[in-house]
């Protein structure tokens, strides 16, 4: 009867290509997710501006409409113009 020896396998290229994307993917995991926070992030400053920028708006047409009732747009316009825009 013939002595049997255990031979270890080898590491098929398959396999080995089976590892290296589980590490690519965790690299890929990160970049994509910081696009996505950059993206959301950036996506509030605008909105956030937006809204800022509406609110002040709405604050100058209000005090127009107490003080100049028949000339709103005018006078929203001209208090625009005199703060260099409508900002704070």
């Amino acid at each position: 009867m013939p002595h049997l020896q255990a031979v270890p396998e080898e590491s098929s290229p398959a396999e080995v290509a089976r590892h290296m994307p589980r590490q690519q993917s965790s690299v890929w995991y990160w970049v994509l997710g910081s696009i996505l926070v950059l993206l959301i992030g950036s996506w509030l400053v605008v909105l956030s501006a937006y809204l800022q920028r509406k609110f002040i708006e709405d604050d100058i047409r209000s005090a127009c409409q107490r003080v100049m009732p028949e000339t709103i747009e005018r006078c929203v316009d001209t208090v625009i113009i005199q703060r260099g825009g409508v900002r704070r």
